[in-house]
């Protein structure tokens, strides 16, 4: 097991009604901004139960983060937190919104050029800006870890940072929210943690065997409740245990004493920037093919997630080809389409696009063992044609 150290500050609570604590949870006398997406916390009635628990608050709203948020949006949440003397944030929504006011706390105090934050993946660890979290849709974990992905229009960049000093001073998990979602977005959701799951599973063994069996357990819930969820997303049983799969496969802890992959992000990201592709059906998209071409590398643990979540028998090889086989068949009943040329025509400079872009960046090896090379990264996108 490789040495770790782990910090997670977040005061989480979860269950139904526990929006009714949220003004214990913000601090006193704050002046809050309100920051929330498209306006579905209006349809579904989440917006009337915050400003309810929030009587004798000073609130100033900022709507319109979008699904994959926006530098340029973010930016003028920004100018509105300095005009008006804010003191804390309060996100209310999913993994975008909850991630752009990330980047909001960070961007407030920062000392020179914000966008530089992003380009130069700069890591803040303190003086940003409290904030804490409503959820209103399980996918990304935001709600319980610092990092974040915002999207730059003006260069088509969807890019990823972070820091310790960006974790949700506590956040607010009530299943009960699911039950207005549309089936894509909880199929996005399903999707959506278990890749998190797998890009810190299935790496290499490092003898962490709670990690293993922790993740191997998350994993298999999503597989239990996933389809059901869609489903039947006011069955309490399986809203719940969906939304808690979510927020256990990205709060830091499977992560610990583990190596961790994140190629599959790093594609996705942009195939998302590129043609606002759902970032969960960008990993649906790249993951398999990414496991086809890495398959040396990862095959001892593409046979273990194989005998261990499908029950498959035989060799090594065996096993390790048929596990893959076995995730896009769950991609598949969760929804997905995998095939990047199921979502837009134009797929055919992809891959030579995404490889100039990352070497550019400096992004010479990706993955555990920075074994996704360049050349390795044009296999990935070109087989997922």
């Amino acid at each position: 097991m490789i040495n770790f150290e782990l910090y997670n500050p977040t005061n989480l609570i979860f269950g139904k009604g526990q929006i009714e604590k949220l003004s214990t949870l913000v601090p006193k006398n704050a002046k809050i901004l309100l920051a929330y997406g498209g306006g579905s916390i209006f349809k579904n009635g989440i917006y009337d139960q915050v400003i309810n628990n929030l009587k004798g608050f000073e609130i100033v709203e900022f709507g319109g983060i979008e699904p994959n948020p926006r530098f340029e949006t973010l930016m003028k949440a920004v100018d509105v937190i300095k005009a008006e003397k804010i003191d804390f944030i309060l996100a209310v929504g999913g993994g975008s919104v909850i991630d752009g006011v990330k980047f909001i706390s960070a961007a407030v105090n920062f000392e020179g050029n914000p966008l530089d934050i992003l380009q130069k993946r700069i890591l803040i660890k303190e003086n940003a800006l409290p904030f804490g979290t409503v959820l209103t849709l399980p996918a990304t974990g935001s709600e319980m870890n610092s990092g974040y992905v915002v999207t730059i229009e003006a260069t088509q960049e969807k890019l990823s940072s972070g820091g310790s000093g960006l974790f949700p001073q506590f956040s607010i998990c009530d299943p009960t929210v699911i039950a207005s979602l549309p089936k894509r977005q909880l199929e996005n959701g399903v999707v959506d943690a278990y890749t998190h799951v797998m890009e810190q599973y299935l790496t290499y063994p490092t003898d962490a065997f709670l990690q293993d069996r922790i993740a191997e357990g998350i994993l298999q819930t999503l597989i239990e409740v996933g389809p059901g969820v869609v489903k039947n997303p006011t069955d309490y049983t399986l809203a719940s245990n969906f939304m808690w799969s979510c927020t256990m496969a990205l709060n830091g802890l499977i992560q610990k004493g583990v190596p961790s992959d994140w190629a599959t992000h790093m594609i996705g990201h942009e195939l998302t920037a590129l043609y606002e592709i759902d970032h969960a059906r960008t990993l649906a998209i790249i993951s398999p093919s990414l496991y086809t071409v890495m398959f040396e590398t990862k095959k001892a643990k593409l046979a273990q997630y194989g005998r261990r979540i499908f029950n498959l028998t035989g060799s090594d090889d065996e096993v390790a080809k048929e596990a893959i086989n076995k995730t896009v068949e769950f991609f598949h009943t969760m929804g997905m389409d995998t095939k990047l040329s199921q979502y837009t025509k134009d797929y055919s400079n992809t891959a030579d696009f995404i490889v100039k872009r990352f070497d550019e960046r400096g992004w010479k090896g990706l993955g555990e063992k920075q074994l996704v090379t360049l050349d390795k990264v044009k296999s990935i996108v070109e087989l997922s044609y």
